[in-house]
């Protein structure tokens, strides 16, 4: 079977690499141009990692363009495998493939279709997701079904760790379908229906923290947007600070403001050591932080700070105190 691969985001490599290993013919890999994959959260070379498997490499502005369909053709595929790709793949680029075009979905359709799913599961609190294959249509994620899997969002996910449980799960289900195909099946269930909105894009813009929120709202916030996504930011005596790490802490009865800087955490152990930070129905230890210029700081040095009693503000606030 000749297959062909279309992805730039990290979560497709490992099923990559498990396809290879596994004995499959990839005849060839299409993905982004770097000026366009340094845009995008995420995303990784698949130069070396193609050079190492010995496949040959396609570097697109588009899949939907001329250029980009005609390579398709040119491959002559069985199936396609699009894993960690943003465009949506019109007719053209779909019939590319004999047996037909899949890609996978970091949800448990249909539920959470759109832009981001991981990152709004846990902004939004959820404990459940899943990851599903299917096979591509021209609308946004309405395929009928090959597989699914689901699992648990903890506390103590971040959305890079449920990645990790999606790139586990597409080398597994892109597996057993190809195993099926070489069988003569082609597994194929339809989406049951669903009047959910499809999920809008995040932009950085978009990861500002209310300091009006629930203490676990903006827990959750914090680690649905840390690396590999822009991140969460506030703002603080007039500068943007971005928060990479956090850890929630109990409620506590007290005068102080939300936002406001309770004192620092010390301990012995370099991880547990921050900024203490005044929440509704909770508080919140900043482990992780980065200014505007790119300084880290964490640990003894975040806790050595003296912003004892300062404030986190929105950038509304932060013009208006700074002027």
């Amino acid at each position: 079977m000749r297959i062909g691969w279309v992805g730039f985001h990290e979560e497709g490599v490992r099923a990559l690499r498990a396809v290879v290993e596994a004995g499959h013919e990839v005849v060839g890999v299409l993905t982004l141009r770097p000026k366009l994959a340094k845009r995008r959260s995420a995303a990784t070379d698949y130069g070396p990692l193609c050079e190492a498997l010995g496949i040959p490499v396609f570097y697109v502005k588009n899949i939907n363009d001329l250029e980009s369909v005609a390579e398709l053709r040119r491959l002559d595929l069985d199936l396609c495998v699009v894993l960690g790709w943003s465009q949506i793949l019109r007719r053209e680029a779909l019939a590319c493939a004999r047996l037909g075009t899949v890609g996978a979905h970091a949800s448990y359709l249909p539920h959470n279709r759109g832009s981001a799913p991981v990152n709004w599961a846990i902004l939004r609190g959820e404990s459940r997701t899943g990851n599903t294959l299917m096979w591509l249509s021209e609308g946004v994620d309405e395929g009928q079904i090959v597989a699914q899997r689901a699992f648990p969002i903890t506390p103590f996910d971040t959305c890079a760790s449920v990645y990790e449980k999606v790139a586990a799960t597409n080398g597994e289900m892109v597996l057993e379908l190809i195993q099926k195909l070489e069988q003569g099946e082609r597994p194929a269930t339809p989406q049951p229906p669903t009047r959910e909105t499809i999920l809008p894009r995040r932009r950085p813009e978009d990861g500002e923290i209310d300091w009006s929120l629930p203490a676990r709202e903006i827990y959750d916030f914090i680690r649905g947007l840390t690396r590999p996504y822009p991140g969460a930011y506030s703002f603080r005596a007039g500068e943007k600070l971005t928060v990479w790490k956090v850890a929630l802490l109990p409620s506590r009865e007290d005068s102080w403001k939300t936002g406001q800087v309770v004192g620092p955490a010390l301990s012995p152990e370099q991880n547990a050591c921050g900024q203490v930070v005044q929440a509704i129905g909770g508080r919140l230890l900043l482990l992780e932080i980065e200014d505007e210029q790119g300084q880290v700081l964490a640990g003894q040095a975040l806790a050595s700070k003296q912003w004892h009693g300062t404030q986190f503000l929105s950038s509304g606030t932060a013009k208006r105190v700074a002027a």
